[in-house]
């Protein structure tokens, strides 16, 4: 039987950390598994290729939701990264934390160590910005934190209209105030996504007590006498049990993981008896929480030079390839959407509560799944609510390992939740609406300059609005008995089993996702270490 100190499931944003950090003790062996393949691919290594990730099943679960009865029975489509860095190697790259209050609401939840005093470190211990060190940056992280590497003239015109209506300039959107409107910054490193398996295992893969292993389905977590004692996996057609002499921690993101817990025994005892499996540990918070992020969406026909879709289209698009392989700059260089604006719904909001991006470039999916550049000049906005308060859940489907969840994200249940979407649709209108920007467009393609009412509005949301791929909470970190785990995010009631992903968040961050991930397996590896469990005895 193989046998490792620490067994690391999943190699997504998170769990590369935590194998990373964990290994730097050389006296621990770790095993990283990882259920999808290599990412060495040229698409996947080219920021601008993240569009043709979006529905490729080599490198995506391409998950779909149960019918959404508050979205009209619409399926939501969900797509979740397969492969060594996980969702940030399909990602758009985009590099936000998330605010302060987020992290001093885990505290006050009762998560000690969670507020924002404390995480700050871990955020900048993990990157190298190419800004330089600061009070709110690292320089000598294993992660590469860039600035957009193209500029243009019709994002600037968005940052200087949406200053006229009242969101204040920033220079910094990961530093205070954190709040405005600013050019984004990107985990790109010299042109090429910088994914968390690029940055912290990839350049440590050759330390000897660091085993990293693809195309590993695990099936479920080994439990004894109230201990995890390794996984069971299904690797090259054989099912076979890998032990674990110190601690399992499971990474697999807000989906997986609780998935796993469920098939281990660890969930809601009733349902899981409903799929033949016997309740270990009767948690039932396990797959619920699930919050995601919603966005709406505008688009504009504008003047020629105001967008760059004629760069990505016919023989200018093979210029554009040459420039990038030749300079790895270019518009193939970029992540998505370059600029945003943090903003408030209501006055009496104690934080922004709103992200607002445009970017000077439009495309759409064709039945195959390929993005296609629209072949006329356009520029797309969209709005997402930061701090829903709608909240879903999933449960099995299947006792089969191999059979995806039920996922319910219950979007828009909550009638605030509407409330302040619809007022950030009309914001980003209102700032289409306003010079400079304004000269530029021509006419609002998308909802149309005849969607004005609140119903019209609310329609044009469910209807095409989606999913930010935000996914989080579902294995809640608290300190309450009906919490999945403890602040040092051990699962609550097995000894020798962490949970470190985004599941675990209480509150999903007013910011993109990535970033908070790698905070969270930073912290996760220090807490292993802090603990040190002792090995188990195990007999071969």
């Amino acid at each position: 039987m193989e046998i490792y100190d620490y067994i690391v499931v999943g190699a997504g944003s998170s769990g590369c950390v935590v194998a990373s950090r964990l290994t730097e003790d050389p006296a621990v062996t770790v095993l990283l598994v990882e259920a999808g393949p290599s990412t060495d691919n040229f698409w996947v290594r080219t920021p601008a290729g993240g569009g043709k990730l979006f529905m490729d099943k080599r490198f995506n679960w391409a998950f779909n939701t149960e019918p959404v009865p508050t979205l009209g029975g619409r399926s939501v489509y969900w797509p979740r990264g397969k492969g060594l860095g996980g969702s940030s190697a399909i990602n758009g790259m985009i590099y936000m934390r998330g605010q302060p209050a987020d992290f001093d609401h885990w505290a006050a939840l009762g998560n000690e160590g969670w507020g924002w005093a404390d995480v700050l470190p871990y955020f900048i211990r993990s990157e190298t910005n190419q800004r330089g060190a600061s009070d709110y940056h690292g320089a000598q992280g294993p992660l590469h934190v860039s600035d957009a590497a193209v500029t243009h003239p019709s994002a600037d015109d968005f940052i200087a209209a949406a200053q006229k209506v009242g969101i204040p300039r920033s220079e910094d959107l990961n530093g205070p105030p954190h709040e405005g409107v600013a050019y984004r910054q990107y985990t790109i490193r010299d042109g090429r996504r910088h994914t968390s398996y690029n940055a912290f295992i990839e350049p440590v893969r050759h330390r000897r007590n660091l085993t990293v292993r693809t195309g590993v389905r695990v099936l479920r977590v080994a439990l004894e006498h109230g201990e995890a004692i390794g996984i069971d996996v299904l690797e090259n057609g054989q099912q076979r049990r890998i032990a674990a002499a110190r601690e399992v921690i499971v990474s697999g993101g807000a989906l997986a993981s609780p998935h796993l817990l469920m098939l281990s025994g660890i969930g809601d005892g009733a349902q899981l008896q409903q799929h033949g499996i016997a309740a270990t540990v009767d948690l039932p918070e396990v797959g619920r929480n699930l919050q995601d992020h919603w966005f709406g969406s505008l688009a504009w026909r504008v003047t020629p030079e105001s967008s760059y879709n004629h760069r990505l289209r016919g023989l200018r698009k093979y210029l554009e390839g040459a420039r990038y392989l030749l300079t790895g700059g270019g518009y193939l260089a970029l992540g998505a959407s370059p600029v945003t604006a943090y903003a408030r719904s209501e006055a009496g909001r104690p934080e922004a509560d709103l992200q607002l991006t445009v970017s000077p470039m439009t495309f759409k999916f064709d039945a195959a799944g390929e993005p296609v550049v629209d072949a006329f000049p356009a520029i797309g906005g969209s709005m997402v609510l930061l701090t829903p308060d709608s909240r879903g859940h999933m449960t099995l489907k299947s006792p089969d390992p191999l059979q995806a969840p039920a996922f319910h994200p219950n979007y828009l249940s909550d009638a605030g939740d509407i409330r302040r979407s619809l007022a950030g649709l009309r914001m980003l209108r209102r700032i289409a609406e306003t010079a400079p920007l304004a000269a530029r467009i021509i006419h609002e393609l998308a909802p149309g300059p005849t969607v004005t009412t609140d119903e019209q509005w609310l329609a044009h949301l469910k209807t095409n609005g989606n999913s930010g791929w935000h996914q989080v909470g579902t294995c809640r970190m608290g300190v309450d008995r009906e919490a999945v785990v403890d602040p040092r995010l051990r699962v609550r009631g097995v000894g020798r089993l962490r949970v470190a992903d985004a599941s675990i968040m209480p509150r999903i961050v007013a910011g993109n996702t990535n970033a908070a991930c790698i905070m969270i397996g930073e912290k996760c590896a220090d807490m292993i270490r802090a603990d040190a469990v002792p090995p188990r005895a195990i007999s071969v």
